[in-house]
């Protein structure tokens, strides 16, 4: 299967920024944290989440850390930039020592992680003793991802929609596992549902176009099967009389403390 890669820091604005903020306020709402907390964002990529931990929680410093150069030079062109300690790096080869941040969060990026359980314990790692290890992810097996209605006119038209390589981590039984697997205490998960719009079927077709799922499959197509794509597409978002097309997306979540 193909990989799914996220380098264009504009792209991925486009298509995930807006869904990321989304779901991020309502998580950001269910951690309730303290002020002054020095925080990490694992997979970070173009910044969508940790300019929204800059904003919300009067941090005392926020470091971002991610593979990809490009999404990481798009973070840097931020509003808030200059508060954002930003570097490239790996999510199961933090390159930070023991202890050193009062929380670590990963904005939907566990199921990209190729271990997830290392990174969990990488964050765990990162943090102090009592400090908070937090994540959400979309909910793709259970139907919450943005594209799930894209996904399902491409399994319609016998095409299997490349799905990240761990999918099976954003489940909330295997997060829960996976954080008290860690070591982590005072486990708990929820689930996030979040809606947006788009101002019309052009909006949204413009928009998913940028998502590297919906290109690699539509490279794999002739010019009909992606005019047929686009068509079951346009049917499965009806349109409001005033051409806006609204619909909601869920990730599922979980949080937990270091022991100590």
């Amino acid at each position: 299967m193909a990989e799914i890669r996220f380098d264009d820091g504009a792209a991925y604005e486009r298509m995930m920024g807006v869904w990321s903020r989304l779901a991020g306020d309502v998580f950001l709402d269910w951690l309730a944290p303290k002020p002054n907390l020095t925080w990490l964002d694992v997979g970070c990529g173009n910044g969508a989440f940790t300019e929204l931990i800059v904003t919300r929680t009067n941090a005392a410093a926020v470091h971002g850390i991610d593979p990809s150069e490009g999404q990481l030079s798009f973070a840097r062109t931020r509003p808030h930039a200059e508060k954002m300690q930003l570097r490239q790096g790996t999510a199961t080869e933090l390159p930070y020592g023991d202890d050193m941040f009062d929380a670590a969060t990963m904005a939907l990026v566990l199921f990209f992680v190729p271990d997830p359980a290392k990174g969990v314990a990488e964050m765990a790692r990162v943090v102090k003793p009592g400090g908070s290890v937090a994540a959400y992810a979309w909910d793709i097996l259970g139907g919450g991802f943005p594209q799930e209605r894209v996904f399902e006119a491409l399994r319609a038209m016998g095409r299997n929609p490349p799905h990240p390589p761990s999918v099976e981590a954003a489940r909330l039984d295997a997060m829960q596992s996976l954080w008290r697997d860690a070591g982590l205490t005072d486990v708990e998960t929820r689930v996030i549902t979040v809606e947006r719009g788009y101002d019309s079927f052009d909006d949204l077709w413009g928009t998913l176009l940028t998502s590297p799922s919906v290109k690699l499959s539509l490279e794999k197509m002739s010019p009909a099967e992606g005019d047929e794509l686009k068509d079951r597409v346009r049917r499965a978002f009806p349109a409001a009389s005033d051409g806006r097309i609204t619909y909601p997306a869920w990730a599922n979540a979980v949080k937990g403390k270091v022991a100590g």
